[in-house]
């Protein structure tokens, strides 16, 4: 007569599993819980993102519909009462509104395609030579002085590195009590440029939200005496888009110095540092 296996069927080792046993079911638990709470935190992040979303695009309504406001008032004063109206007056007063919203325009288009532009687009550039073109054409507000290393090379964009340059500046000068510093040199492997006023300083607290776009300030430095809030956002994303950082701290001077640091594009001709390179 035939004896009958109690070896539990599926078992590859032939095998008598302990009941006991529970490991081979703790571990696929953990793991589970594990996906859980990533696919938790996942969520809590989208749920940011989201609401970082809208509330950029709330902004960024409020602050095109306001000069819109604007020139649909002064328009429709002009059509109601022709004679009362200074045409140079109301052309000078539309434009400048027409200048606020070109700005913001601009400015939102560099946001949205900041880091999209192919690598191969970059070229080497020397730093210093940079600055020297992006500061060629600025009309001066605050006089500028320079400590320009020469020789520092990076892989760029050269109109966004302008583009980033020019930004830095116009907050600098709007801050500024009588002078702008800009500085270019090697700080171990990165390049690194800054821009320093002798304004009023910014709270270490509001360093980080400082780069958000449309930010506020307190009075000293708040975004009523500037552009729309966006200039310091779109720098950090072409800082980005290069590879790099972007900070702010207190400057010598007394204000705001505000640091960005690239990866250098290679060795400096010769090899070895740059001689007034820090470490």
């Amino acid at each position: 007569m035939c004896r009958l296996s109690h070896t539990p069927v599926g078992d590859p080792a032939g095998r008598a599993r302990d009941p006991r046993d529970h490991n081979e079911i703790a571990l696929p638990v953990e793991a589970a819980e594990s996906v859980l709470e990533q696919l938790a935190a996942a969520r809590i992040e989208l749920d940011r993102t989201a609401e970082r979303q809208r509330r950029f695009l709330a902004d960024a309504s409020h602050e095109l519909l306001t000069p819109l406001a604007g020139l649909r008032t002064q328009l429709e004063e002009a059509r109601l009462h022709p004679g009362d109206t200074d045409l140079a007056e109301l052309v000078d007063h539309t434009l400048r509104d027409v200048d606020r919203l070109q700005a913001i325009v601009s400015d939102l288009l560099v946001l949205a395609k900041a880091g999209t532009r192919p690598v191969h687009e970059r070229r080497r550039a020397d730093l210093a030579e940079l600055v020297r073109t992006g500061v060629s054409s600025r009309a001066p507000r605050a006089p500028m002085l320079f400590r320009l290393v020469p020789g520092v090379v990076i892989h760029a964009v050269e109109h966004e590195i302008h583009r980033l340059l020019g930004n830095l500046l116009d907050n600098a000068q709007r801050h500024a009590r009588s002078r702008v510093l800009v500085e270019v040199l090697q700080v171990g492997a990165h390049a690194e440029i800054s821009v320093s006023d002798d304004g009023d300083g910014i709270a270490e607290a509001d360093r980080d939200r400082l780069f958000e776009p449309f930010s506020r300030l307190d009075e000293s430095r708040c975004r009523s005496r500037g552009g729309p809030g966006l200039g310091l956002a779109v720098a950090r994303e072409i800082v980005r888009a290069h590879g790099g950082t972007i900070g702010v701290e207190d400057a010598p001077e007394g204000g705001a110095r505000f640091v960005v640091r690239l990866p250098l594009a290679g060795p400096l001709p010769g090899g070895g540092r740059h001689p007034h390179a820090r470490a």
